[in-house]
């Protein structure tokens, strides 16, 4: 709240600048879609894009990240526009945080701490606080020199403090003992974890998996009828929900897991690995993709890539190319000789397409309409059953 003329005004969401490099191998499109996410990744944060500066350049200029000229034009609009905040769509360095900074003389953010600013807002369970907390202090610890960190003291005492010592120093040994803290406390959630999981029978394990903001909870609500929070917002799931579901008379367990996302914070894998044990341990894969958006087959690229790194890459996946009914595509002209993309191809063409290149099997549906909805249970259904013929060979009666 903001004082003026002695009665309060509301203050709107904070102002904000985007900076991208385009490189020649990316090219200018390209930069536009990361910016594209970055501004939802900022809207999802609370935030208001107001403008985006973009600089070609192969690679980040190891000071300031943009080049001189550049930041001396960021410089002057955000001092005319009285802009609250820029945020760069790379992971920024120390010492380019503290050179933009005093340059700019407003806040900065990069890509990672604007993504551990949203799970820390999203996190709702003790134990996603604990892996958002932890991730966070790890980011901070190499960036606390040049930064003003008025961290609680919490090591009070005579003595403690050693002779001569900073407080940057202390703040270094406080960050220390807390991320040594947390992760005591995520091996004992681990355990838990591991215990709940070992506690939930032998019953097929079946994993939601995709790039944040596909449509995996909606998915969640319509097979375990449930009400997993759905928003159309980035990493609106951060806590793993696992129901009970049955298709027809087959019981299995079903999991809504984090979506994942282009240059995922190193950090937040690491600090998440017992929720994203929930993958590593399933018996199937069903991985959502949103077909109507235009950079799918890159976000369906780097899902592939990230459940390699987790040690999932060879799960059995069905692929489920959700949101048909927001696919939008414009017929080319007969003597148009450009080459074939998203935005031309109908949906019946790139099914074809999908459908004789991928090994995996792959349905396209709508969750939100329930097109091709009861195709794809009886899709799920055949797959589990085949599951379970093979682990349980004298309960095959039953199905």
């Amino acid at each position: 709240m903001l004082e003026k003329n002695g009665s309060q005004i509301e203050k709107g969401p904070e102002t904000v600048v985007l900076v991208g490099l385009s490189s020649k191998i990316e090219g200018r499109d390209k930069i536009h879609e990361y910016l594209d996410e970055l501004e939802f990744l900022v809207e999802t944060a609370g935030g208001e894009t107001v403008k985006r500066f973009i600089q070609s350049l192969d690679s980040p200029t190891p000071k300031t990240y943009v080049g001189s000229g550049k930041l001396v034009e960021i410089k002057e609009y955000v001092k005319a526009a009285e802009i609250d905040l820029v945020v760069f769509d790379d992971e920024l360095s120390p010492s380019q945080i503290r050179n933009i900074e005093k340059e700019l003389e407003c806040k900065i953010l990069d890509r990672t701490n604007l993504i551990l600013d949203i799970f820390a807002k999203r996190a709702q369970t003790a134990h996603a606080k604990v892996q958002v907390e932890l991730a966070q202090y790890q980011y901070l610890l190499p960036r606390l020199t040049g930064m003003w960190t008025h961290l609680e003291r919490q090591k009070g005492g005579i003595g403690l403090r050693g002779p001569g010592e900073t407080e940057i120093e202390t703040d270094r040994r406080i960050i220390r003992d807390k991320i040594s803290l947390l992760k005591k406390k995520l091996v004992q959630i681990d355990k838990q974890m591991t215990t709940q999981r070992k506690n939930r029978g032998q019953l097929i394990r079946v994993a939601l998996v995709g790039y944040t903001n596909v449509g995996k909870s909606t998915i969640m609500n319509l097979l375990s009828k449930s009400e997993v929070f759905a928003e159309n917002k980035l990493f609106a799931t951060l806590d793993t929900t696992v129901r009970k579901v049955v298709v027809d008379n087959l019981p299995f367990l079903l999991s809504d897991t984090v979506g994942f996302i282009r240059k995922l914070p190193h950090g937040l894998v690491e600090s998440f690995k017992s929720t994203l044990d929930e993958v590593r341990e399933s018996d199937l894969l069903v991985h959502v993709v949103d077909i109507s958006h235009p950079e799918f087959e890159d976000q369906l690229k780097t899902v592939s890539e990230t459940l390699s790194e987790l040690g999932a890459g060879d799960k059995n996946v069905i692929m489920v190319f959700n949101k048909v009914d927001a696919y939008n595509w414009v017929e080319k002209e007969e003597d148009d000789l450009t080459p074939a993309t998203v935005e031309n191809i109908s949906l019946e063409e790139l099914k074809n397409t999908w459908m004789a290149k991928e090994n995996n099997p792959c349905i396209f549906i709508s969750a939100k309409t329930k097109e091709n909805y009861q195709e794809f249970r009886r899709l799920l259904y055949g797959h589990i059953k085949e599951i379970h013929a093979i682990r349980y060979p004298y309960n095959n009666f039953l199905y």
